[in-house]
């Protein structure tokens, strides 16, 4: 694999590994692998998911909400994407598309499946009437950043991230590409933060939950060791937003739920009851 001139075959077919860290679970076809069900705990949230950017969204949301003194106690069990849990049928069930997170709303009637982790944002943003506006240009204000998260995110991750730290191979019109959009993403953030104290406005909302833990933690020097290449020292306003945001206690635990790397006393494998994060850390595990 380098980086010369390919010409694209007429229909493209599958028939070499791709390269790369995630090679291993990369695959053009949808479906369940193996079968395998889910765990279901006690409480009325099941949430299904590991240690990536979109999966600090939704545990930072639900710490947020218990903080607030919402009525919204989760069990949070462990997708180990590496070995490919995705692709279990249970996990297929509630997420055709396999991807982190997954939740089940076990509090009605019947139990919701709800994927996409901006969708389970609005979901539980919606169910418990917190950090979404009901109505009004407020509310489209959240949804614009919440939408501009989902649609900028891929060319972080995806994109420079991928081609930046994950690649066999490090291409530079790729990281180039990628790099330019990026900062440009991280300027579009700059220029609005210069005016206001969250993205969409003064109060903290389900779109600051979406877009720190990606760009947040990339300017925190948290993703792909880029933080250098990228000089995100130099977008002073994101910098400002994305410690003050950083420094919450509900963040702070959101961020060890379902995590696998790092230091153990900030690796919550599992949470299921509020109590885990003081008894059920990985350090405490291993020296137990």
């Amino acid at each position: 694999m380098t980086d010369t001139p390919y010409t694209p075959p007429k229909v493209w077919t599958w028939n070499k590994p791709s390269g790369g860290t995630f090679a291993s679970i990369n695959r053009p076809i949808a479906g369940a692998t193996h079968d395998k069900a889910l765990p279901v705990g006690r409480h009325p949230f099941q949430l299904y998911s590991m240690g990536t950017p979109n999966w600090v969204k939704v545990t930072v949301m639900f710490e947020e909400l218990l903080a607030a003194g919402h009525a919204a106690e989760y069990d949070a069990w462990l997708i180990r994407i590496g070995d490919g849990d995705q692709f279990g049928s249970g996990f297929v069930e509630i997420n055709p598309n396999s991807k982190i997170p997954a939740l089940v709303d076990r509090s009605g009637p019947a139990p919701v499946r709800v994927f996409e982790s901006a969708s389970i944002l609005m979901h539980l943003a919606e169910k418990f009437g917190a950090f979404l506006p009901a109505s009004g240009p407020a509310r489209t204000e959240v949804l614009n950043w919440l939408f501009w998260q989902m649609g900028s995110a891929p060319y972080l991750g995806g994109g420079f991230g991928h081609f930046y730290a994950y690649a066999p191979v490090k291409i530079e019109y790729a990281i180039d590409r990628f790099a330019m959009e990026t900062k440009r993403q991280l300027d579009v953030l700059d220029r609005e933060l210069a005016g206001r104290r969250f993205i969409a406005g003064e109060d903290y909302t389900i779109a600051d939950m979406a877009i720190w833990p990606w760009y947040g933690q990339l300017a925190l020097g948290r993703q792909y060791n880029a933080a250098e290449f990228l000089d995100v020292e130099s977008y002073t306003n994101v910098q400002r937003w994305a410690k003050a945001i950083d420094a919450r206690p509900a963040v702070k635990r959101g961020r060890m739920v379902n995590r696998t790397y790092g230091d153990p006393a900030e690796q919550l494998h599992e949470r299921h009851e509020a109590s885990d994060f003081q008894t059920q850390t990985q350090d405490k595990r291993a020296g137990g």
